[in-house]
């Protein structure tokens, strides 16, 4: 721990007007904005962003896409666009690919960085962390930004029209958070600022499991009711407080990481397969969620969680994420010990032990 450190927290403003609020929270941060997003998501988003805009003195440059995924060439293709350089402000919209591209950008260009999801999957708006891919698919590194975006811009109305799919993926990689920050944290002497991150973390499961199966209905009706409101927020600004304050970095390079276990050590592994982009990260984690409780012996915990999948439809057998045979556990199981993930426990992990809760969590989702 250093001496002296400063800890950046998000901040946000929801509903269905609160691009409302763009003029008030901008106005300190320049008056050159362009707008960095994914297709679909600008398409639904933009017209009210360039609207609200116009009710401020901020002045629009305009619109770039972010390339279709977060990768290193997509990186370097939005920080050489002169839009982007000749911005004061960007503002990262669309889902957590658009929003990590544009985030990244920002920082390593000194940009203030505001952040407009569209859809609810993940912490990407508010976390200060960006998840940098190959041109293959694969992982190639977490990006760690110097602070999280300086504000998030939570429209219901339009996440509400968003697809079903996300918000449930969302919801499935939202149930990691508490598991695994609480696993990554045991026996830790945890000073400030990661004691609050797992207190956050804490509050992550409680309303998924009260509201998740509401706000997919409110989904549906594409009504951005209260029960909608809390999982957007849940998934959106409370596991991206927890990771903020689980994991800290200095010029990219790791002070501590405590916001992610075992959950997301399977999904990393598991993008080895050809079939990992067939299926929602999400959902993956959310079966990697039942594998963590299962290696860690939660069993009461890993069965309440497994019926609340099982009702929602995420993932409780391998066959649900496209794993068929043993080879391609042992792909999984072979590449988990290079996943920085792997080493997220208060004790040594061990393959075998591993494997063995994968087949466990198959073999009991099949009773379901």
């Amino acid at each position: 721990m250093r001496e002296n450190y400063s800890v950046y927290l998000p901040q946000y403003s929801v509903g269905p007007e609160c691009y409302d609020e763009i003029g008030d929270v901008t106005h300190y941060f320049g008056k050159k904005v362009t707008i960095v997003g994914g297709k679909t998501a600008l398409q639904k988003a933009e017209p009210s962003i360039k609207k609200a805009i116009a009710k401020t003195n901020l002045e629009y440059l305009g619109t770039v896409w972010y390339g279709g995924n977060s990768t290193e060439n997509n990186l370097k293709a939005v920080l050489n666009n002169k839009l982007v350089q000749d911005a004061d402000i960007i503002f990262g919209v669309g889902g957590g690919r658009a929003i990590d591209t544009a985030k990244a950008a920002s920082d390593t260009l000194n940009k203030a960085y505001f952040t407009f999801p569209t859809v609810a999957s993940n912490c990407a708006p508010s976390s200060a962390i960006s998840v940098l891919y190959n041109e293959d698919g694969s992982l190639s590194r977490y990006y760690f930004t110097k602070k999280c975006p300086l504000h998030v811009f939570i429209n219901t109305k339009i996440i509400a029209d968003s697809p079903e799919e996300l918000l449930w993926a969302g919801i499935g990689d939202a149930l990691s958070k508490e598991c695994e920050v609480e696993l990554a944290t045991r026996n830790k002497e945890l000073f400030h600022t990661p004691l609050i991150g797992l207190k956050a973390a804490g509050a992550c499961t409680a309303p998924l499991l009260e509201f998740g199966e509401k706000a997919l209905e409110a989904i549906k009706a594409k009504k951005p009711d209260f029960a909608f409101t809390q999982v957007v927020l849940d998934i959106i600004i409370s596991t991206g407080i927890a990771s903020n304050m689980t994991c800290s970095a200095v010029n990219n390079k790791l002070e501590y990481y405590y916001n992610s276990s075992l959950a997301h050590c399977f999904y990393n592994a598991y993008m080895a397969l050809p079939q990992g982009h067939d299926y929602r990260h999400g959902a993956v984690v959310s079966y990697g969620v039942l594998i963590l409780l299962t290696y860690d012996g939660q069993i009461e915990t890993r069965n309440k969680i497994a019926a609340f999948n099982k009702k929602l439809g995420l993932p409780v057998t391998l066959k649900e994420i496209g794993i068929t045979t043993e080879k391609e556990i042992d792909i999984i199981i072979d590449k988990v010990p290079g996943i920085s993930e792997w080493k997220c426990v208060p004790y040594k992990a061990d393959q075998k032990k591993y494997k063995e809760a994968i087949l466990a969590v198959d073999a009991y989702g099949k009773t379901l």
